[in-house]
């Protein structure tokens, strides 16, 4: 007679698991839509920001278009792996999630309230996409 091992049964993944990386991936998508945005703004039209006189990290408007242009764009990317169930996208999802963070940290004398609340966003992404799928 053959003996079978058994593989011990994982416990399914929670609806708040589940709904929190469903939540994590429209946000992202949402987040790096939103970055896109704001990115051609600066790269377009610069003299639509108000630059503040004397800013320790003085980088061009233009400057902080592309990096944010960037940034969308490979934070949209991961938001779509993770509503694939890809689990490169949320390893890319944190990672990208904190850049977009610092980015918008550097970025709040050009345009505070945006920036403020992309960070919150970006912030909220990386709690969701942090829990444990597991009940």
């Amino acid at each position: 007679m053959t003996e079978y091992q058994t593989q011990p049964r994982r416990a399914p993944a929670s609806g708040w698991a589940i709904g929190g990386i469903a939540f994590a991936g429209v946000m992202m998508m949402l987040i790096g839509i939103f970055e896109i945005i704001a990115g051609l703004a600066a790269v377009f039209q610069n003299e639509f920001f108000v630059v503040t006189q004397n800013y320790a990290f003085d980088l061009d408007v233009s400057a902080w278009g592309w990096i944010h242009f960037l940034l969308g764009a490979v934070v949209a990317l991961a938001g779509y792996g993770v509503l694939k169930g890809a689990t490169w996208g949320r390893v890319v999802g944190i990672v990208m999630a904190v850049l977009v963070a610092v980015a918008n940290f550097f970025y709040i004398p050009y345009y505070p309230f945006w920036s403020i609340l992309i960070i919150a966003l970006a912030v909220w992404v990386i709690w969701s996409l942090t829990r444990p799928l597991e009940a």
